[in-house]
């Protein structure tokens, strides 16, 4: 047949190939990426500590309304960048919120910005730090500053006579009701100003304030180891009942000997208490020497004026009579 030929001629090619010819080409190796570096690790926030201290309110923390005063604040450990939010409240309103960015002072930050309150009333002040990648929310304990009115009197709202009658109460002064410049508010105005040297009136002024703002006006006793007993200082014109452990509990003003009838000096012991009005228009008298008496009168002028006895408001009288015991001690002095 003709077809052998043909294969063997072929299968003779093929044999002559060399065998390099007959082997496949290997696949080109796949490349391989080299290692991706970890990211460095990201610094965690740090906790930190926020104090506040106001400034310019004295060491009674007291200003009058329209004083500017400022609040400091220290954040450790100082962060650049890093802000705190200011907060001032009233009665639970709030009445300014202000951001302020610290700045470096040594291993701290700090912020220092100014207030002024036109208002009377207690302020707090409340400072946060928002959380941020490098510092952890941080909040200041709050501080609170008093801030008294300038004047007070009739027709003043009732928040501002009671600050000035918490003020007056906590020296010992006698006031009236709560929120109201009555005649006994105004009468213990006036023994405040006579205590403190002031002119003889019962206008609360701003001088009255600013007194009271200091801490001013407190009866010095002389006698603290005289027990419950009454003291008056005849150059003040005013009459202190004090407590055990020589507590000045109530002031009162009073009218003393004028200078024709001066009032006995020295220290003495109450031995009777006649209840009710007599003859010579004395109302619940308390006797401590002869008839030298501590007693309600129509007329208790500003100055001393009496025939010798201490005078008090007969609005007062019976507070005083019922505070009087067989026994207490009146002690006269200038």
């Amino acid at each position: 047949m003709r077809t052998t030929p043909v294969v063997l001629s072929a299968a003779v090619f093929l044999l002559a190939l060399p065998a390099s010819a007959l082997a496949q080409a290997p696949e080109a190796p796949t490349p391989v990426a080299p290692p991706v570096a970890a990211p460095a690790p990201v610094p965690a926030a740090v906790a930190g500590a926020l104090k506040l201290r106001a400034e310019k309110v004295g060491s009674r923390r007291t200003v009058l309304a329209g004083a500017r005063w400022r609040v400091r604040g220290i954040l450790t450990p100082y962060v650049a960048g890093q802000q705190v939010v200011v907060r001032y409240y009233r009665g639970g309103k709030k009445l300014k919120a202000k951001q302020v960015t610290l700045r470096k002072s040594g291993d701290a930050g700090v912020f220092l910005t100014g207030f002024t309150t036109k208002g009377a009333g207690r302020v707090t002040v409340r400072a946060t730090h928002r959380g941020t990648a490098k510092l952890k929310t941080v909040k200041a304990h709050s501080t609170s500053v008093d801030v008294l009115p300038r004047y007070a009197g009739p027709g003043s709202s009732s928040s501002t006579i009671r600050a000035l009658q918490a003020r007056l109460d906590s020296l010992g002064y006698v006031v009236g009701r709560r929120g109201s410049f009555d005649a006994r508010t105004g009468r213990a105005v006036l023994a405040f100003r006579k205590n403190t040297g002031m002119a003889r009136t019962t206008v609360a002024d701003r001088s009255v304030f600013s007194k009271l703002a200091k801490g001013q006006g407190a009866f010095k006793v002389k006698y603290p180891n005289h027990g419950r007993h009454i003291e008056t200082d005849i150059s003040k014109q005013v009459v202190a009942l004090i407590g055990k452990g020589g507590k000045v509990e109530r002031i009162y003003p009073t009218s003393t000997g004028a200078p024709s009838t001066p009032t006995i000096r020295g220290s003495f012991k109450v031995y009777r208490k006649d209840f009710g009005t007599n003859a010579l228009g004395m109302v619940h008298a308390a006797y401590f020497i002869r008839g030298y008496a501590i007693h309600g009168f129509k007329s208790v002028p500003t100055y001393n004026a009496s025939h010798g006895c201490l005078r008090v408001p007969t609005p007062d009288a019976l507070d005083v009579f019922r505070w009087v015991r067989y026994g207490t001690r009146v002690d006269t002095y200038e």
